[in-house]
Protein backbone atom coordinates (compact mmCIF):
# COMPACT_ATOMS: atom_id res chain seq x y z
CA UNK A 1 0.00 0.00 0.00
CA UNK A 2 1.69 3.15 -0.99
CA UNK A 3 0.45 6.01 1.07
CA UNK A 4 0.61 9.75 -0.21
CA UNK A 5 2.67 12.29 1.84
CA UNK A 6 -0.82 13.77 3.30
CA UNK A 7 -2.06 10.25 4.34
CA UNK A 8 1.52 9.46 6.27
CA UNK A 9 1.13 12.44 7.91
CA UNK A 10 -2.17 11.57 9.15
CA UNK A 11 -0.36 8.07 10.14
CA UNK A 12 2.21 9.59 12.23
CA UNK A 13 -0.01 12.04 13.79
CA UNK A 14 -2.35 9.45 15.02
CA UNK A 15 0.13 6.64 16.12
CA UNK A 16 -1.03 6.64 19.92
CA UNK A 17 -4.58 5.79 18.53
CA UNK A 18 -3.25 2.13 18.26
CA UNK A 19 -1.89 2.34 21.40
CA UNK A 20 -5.21 3.62 22.98
CA UNK A 21 -7.19 0.83 21.24
CA UNK A 22 -5.12 -2.18 22.36
CA UNK A 23 -5.19 -1.02 25.72
CA UNK A 24 -9.03 0.03 25.77
CA UNK A 25 -9.75 -3.63 24.06
CA UNK A 26 -7.02 -5.66 24.85
CA UNK A 27 -8.30 -7.05 28.41
CA UNK A 28 -4.68 -7.77 30.52
CA UNK A 29 -3.04 -8.86 27.85
CA UNK A 30 -5.09 -12.58 27.39
CA UNK A 31 -5.53 -12.42 23.76
CA UNK A 32 -1.53 -12.55 23.50
CA UNK A 33 -1.11 -16.00 23.74
CA UNK A 34 -0.80 -16.31 19.97
CA UNK A 35 0.85 -12.92 19.29
CA UNK A 36 2.95 -10.60 20.97
CA UNK A 37 2.19 -7.21 22.06
CA UNK A 38 4.48 -5.72 19.66
CA UNK A 39 2.82 -8.17 16.84
CA UNK A 40 -0.61 -6.46 17.80
CA UNK A 41 0.70 -2.74 17.68
CA UNK A 42 2.35 -3.76 14.20
CA UNK A 43 -0.80 -4.99 13.20
CA UNK A 44 -2.97 -2.30 14.27
CA UNK A 45 -0.80 0.23 12.76
CA UNK A 46 -1.28 -1.64 9.65
CA UNK A 47 -4.71 -0.77 10.43
CA UNK A 48 -3.81 2.50 10.96
CA UNK A 49 -2.34 2.68 7.52
CA UNK A 50 -5.60 1.24 6.27
CA UNK A 51 -7.68 3.76 7.74
CA UNK A 52 -5.71 7.05 6.29
CA UNK A 53 -6.07 5.48 2.93
CA UNK A 54 -9.87 4.76 2.91
CA UNK A 55 -10.74 7.69 4.94
CA UNK A 56 -13.05 9.96 2.46
CA UNK A 57 -12.93 12.87 5.03
CA UNK A 58 -16.63 12.99 5.65
CA UNK A 59 -17.12 12.60 9.73
CA UNK A 60 -13.89 12.21 12.52
CA UNK A 61 -10.91 10.24 11.40
CA UNK A 62 -10.30 9.44 14.93
CA UNK A 63 -13.64 7.08 15.00
CA UNK A 64 -13.20 5.99 11.33
CA UNK A 65 -9.42 4.46 12.58
CA UNK A 66 -10.22 3.45 16.03
CA UNK A 67 -12.98 0.87 14.15
CA UNK A 68 -10.34 -0.03 11.37
CA UNK A 69 -7.53 -0.52 13.75
CA UNK A 70 -10.03 -2.61 16.02
CA UNK A 71 -11.21 -4.59 12.88
CA UNK A 72 -7.74 -5.53 11.83
CA UNK A 73 -6.67 -6.90 15.78
CA UNK A 74 -9.84 -8.97 15.55
CA UNK A 75 -9.08 -10.57 11.90
CA UNK A 76 -5.30 -11.49 13.25
CA UNK A 77 -6.68 -12.83 16.21
CA UNK A 78 -9.63 -15.31 14.24
CA UNK A 79 -6.95 -15.88 11.97
CA UNK A 80 -4.72 -17.17 14.81
CA UNK A 81 -7.52 -18.88 16.84
CA UNK A 82 -8.34 -20.86 13.65
CA UNK A 83 -4.52 -22.11 13.11
CA UNK A 84 -4.49 -23.14 16.78
CA UNK A 85 -8.06 -25.16 16.07
CA UNK A 86 -6.38 -26.61 13.26
CA UNK A 87 -3.23 -27.86 15.26
CA UNK A 88 -5.40 -29.77 17.45
CA UNK A 89 -8.77 -30.54 15.15
CA UNK A 90 -7.39 -33.96 14.67
CA UNK A 91 -5.58 -34.81 17.61
CA UNK A 92 -8.44 -37.20 18.83
CA UNK A 93 -6.07 -39.87 17.65
CA UNK A 94 -9.22 -42.61 17.57
CA UNK A 95 -8.87 -42.03 13.10
CA UNK A 96 -5.74 -41.56 13.05
CA UNK A 97 -5.09 -44.68 14.78
CA UNK A 98 -5.89 -46.37 11.53
CA UNK A 99 -3.05 -44.81 9.33
CA UNK A 100 -0.56 -45.38 11.96
CA UNK A 101 -0.58 -48.74 11.94
CA UNK A 102 -1.31 -49.38 8.34
CA UNK A 103 1.79 -50.26 7.71
CA UNK A 104 1.43 -53.58 10.00
CA UNK A 105 -1.83 -54.78 9.36
CA UNK A 106 -2.85 -56.24 12.65
CA UNK A 107 -6.36 -58.52 12.95
CA UNK A 108 -7.44 -55.30 15.17
CA UNK A 109 -6.93 -52.61 12.12
CA UNK A 110 -8.53 -55.12 9.79
CA UNK A 111 -11.55 -55.30 11.61
CA UNK A 112 -12.00 -51.73 12.32
CA UNK A 113 -11.60 -51.03 8.21
CA UNK A 114 -13.55 -53.54 7.75
CA UNK A 115 -16.14 -52.10 10.43
CA UNK A 116 -16.01 -48.71 8.85
CA UNK A 117 -16.03 -50.04 5.13
CA UNK A 118 -19.97 -51.79 6.41
CA UNK A 119 -20.35 -48.38 7.81
CA UNK A 120 -19.76 -46.35 5.12
CA UNK A 121 -22.11 -48.46 2.99
CA UNK A 122 -24.68 -48.82 5.49
CA UNK A 123 -25.05 -45.07 6.24
CA UNK A 124 -27.17 -42.35 5.02
CA UNK A 125 -25.73 -40.25 2.29
CA UNK A 126 -24.78 -37.53 4.41
CA UNK A 127 -23.12 -39.49 7.05
CA UNK A 128 -21.11 -41.27 4.05
CA UNK A 129 -19.35 -37.92 3.21
CA UNK A 130 -18.52 -37.55 6.43
CA UNK A 131 -16.80 -40.65 7.08
CA UNK A 132 -15.16 -40.07 3.92
CA UNK A 133 -14.02 -36.96 4.95
CA UNK A 134 -12.84 -37.92 7.79
CA UNK A 135 -10.93 -41.36 6.20
CA UNK A 136 -9.60 -38.77 3.97
CA UNK A 137 -8.20 -36.24 7.02
CA UNK A 138 -7.05 -39.43 8.51
CA UNK A 139 -4.75 -40.42 5.75
CA UNK A 140 -3.40 -36.94 6.01
CA UNK A 141 -4.84 -34.53 3.77
CA UNK A 142 -6.21 -31.15 4.48
CA UNK A 143 -9.91 -30.64 4.94
CA UNK A 144 -8.93 -28.33 1.62
CA UNK A 145 -7.48 -31.45 -0.39
CA UNK A 146 -10.66 -33.65 1.23
CA UNK A 147 -13.16 -31.13 0.03
CA UNK A 148 -11.90 -30.78 -3.66
CA UNK A 149 -11.97 -35.27 -3.75
CA UNK A 150 -15.25 -34.91 -2.47
CA UNK A 151 -16.46 -31.96 -4.46
CA UNK A 152 -17.08 -29.64 -1.62
CA UNK A 153 -15.92 -26.78 -0.22
CA UNK A 154 -13.38 -27.45 3.12
CA UNK A 155 -15.75 -26.22 5.61
CA UNK A 156 -18.12 -28.33 4.66
CA UNK A 157 -15.68 -31.66 4.66
CA UNK A 158 -14.18 -31.08 7.96
CA UNK A 159 -18.01 -30.29 9.36
CA UNK A 160 -18.81 -33.35 7.87
CA UNK A 161 -16.00 -35.48 9.28
CA UNK A 162 -16.37 -33.64 12.66
CA UNK A 163 -20.40 -35.12 12.57
CA UNK A 164 -18.86 -38.65 11.44
CA UNK A 165 -16.66 -39.21 13.96
CA UNK A 166 -19.51 -38.42 16.95
CA UNK A 167 -21.71 -41.32 14.55
CA UNK A 168 -18.98 -43.56 15.13
CA UNK A 169 -17.91 -42.42 18.64
CA UNK A 170 -21.82 -43.49 19.78
CA UNK A 171 -21.38 -47.04 17.80
CA UNK A 172 -20.83 -49.41 21.02
CA UNK A 173 -19.20 -52.10 17.93
CA UNK A 174 -17.07 -48.83 16.89
CA UNK A 175 -16.42 -48.56 20.82
CA UNK A 176 -14.96 -52.20 21.37
CA UNK A 177 -12.95 -52.13 18.08
CA UNK A 178 -11.50 -48.90 18.90
CA UNK A 179 -10.51 -49.89 22.67
CA UNK A 180 -7.69 -52.35 21.84
CA UNK A 181 -6.24 -49.79 19.20
CA UNK A 182 -5.56 -46.74 21.82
Amino acid sequence: MVLTEAQRTVVENNMGLVGTVMKEKLNGGSALSYYSYDDLFQIGCIGLCKAAATDNGIGCFFTYAYRVIWNEICDALIHATRHISKEASFDDGFLTSISAKESIPSAESLDLKNFLNRTLKDAPEGMRKGLSAALLMAEGYSSQEAGDMLKMSANVARSLASRARRYLRDSPEYSQLVGGLL
